[in-house]
């Protein structure tokens, strides 16, 4: 096993005395796990940062090897460590990469949308910026494993106009004449996640609602629950922020 990719940071734990098990999400490969010498070193503390970009240098005799990874620095995000808010989407978004993704399996569409959303962290000049992006990552993540919401027409009806609910059950969407009746008993769906384009607050944490709950019953079940915690922190702060 040889694999040399330009690679994000998603995962970093600690392993002996010096080293570090990195997972890393690359264009072609996926998320891919290597041992890191000295990982958590003076020198690469800083490299190794969740949402950094790196030169990545896989090697392995197996491919059931753990392998040994070589890193140099492409592109550091480590100013955003900083910012509260930043940190913790940053923090969050490559939390569940490398806790929902199996290895060694392809999604370019992810790897190009987490990309693409740090890109947007890093450039946006307040949360809302970039919060719509994360949201829609959330939904990506859950169609690329399986879990997809559809979002396409109304399931009672067949009717693409004014959808406005999803089915906590069935992840289908309800037109509002439809669900009218059971409103409390169904999930809003922004329109930011039909129409594209930003958000209002309101709409972005009913879209934070939306994601979540599929994310928490389908996705991050057992001993994978535990990343949610992320979520939970990085969400309070926006409410609070928003007040």
């Amino acid at each position: 096993m040889h694999v040399e990719a330009l690679a994000i940071v998603c995962a970093v734990l600690g392993h002996g005395e010096h080293g570090a098990v990195v997972r890393l999400m690359t264009p072609e490969h996926g998320l891919l796990a290597g041992y890191v010498r000295g990982g958590r070193s003076r020198r690469l503390r800083p490299v190794l940062l969740p949402g950094n970009v790196v030169q990545a240098e896989f090697r392995a005799r197996t491919e059931e090897q753990l392998a040994a990874l070589t890193v140099e620095l492409a592109q550091s995000r480590a100013p955003l460590h900083s910012e509260p808010l930043a940190a913790a989407a940053i923090d969050w978004a490559t939390a569940l990469t490398a806790t929902a993704l199996p290895e060694a399996q392809p999604y370019p569409r992810l790897h190009a949308a987490l990309d693409g959303l740090l890109g947007a962290i890093e450039a946006a000049p307040v949360a809302r910026g970039w919060a719509a992006a994360l949201v829609r990552y959330e939904l990506l993540m859950l169609s690329e494993l399986g879990f997809g919401l559809d979002l396409s027409a109304c399931v009672a009806s067949g009717a693409r106009e004014d959808l406005a609910y999803v089915s906590p059950k069935s992840g289908a969407a309800v037109s509002r004449t439809e669900g009218a009746p059971y409103a409390a008993r169904l999930l809003p769906l922004p329109g930011f996640l039909i129409d594209g384009g930003g958000a209002e607050w309101d709409a972005l944490f009913d879209g934070f609602r939306l994601t979540g709950h599929f994310l928490e019953r389908d996705l991050l079940t057992g001993r994978q629950a535990g990343v949610l915690a992320a979520r939970e922190r990085l969400v309070a702060r926006l409410k609070r922020m928003v007040g």
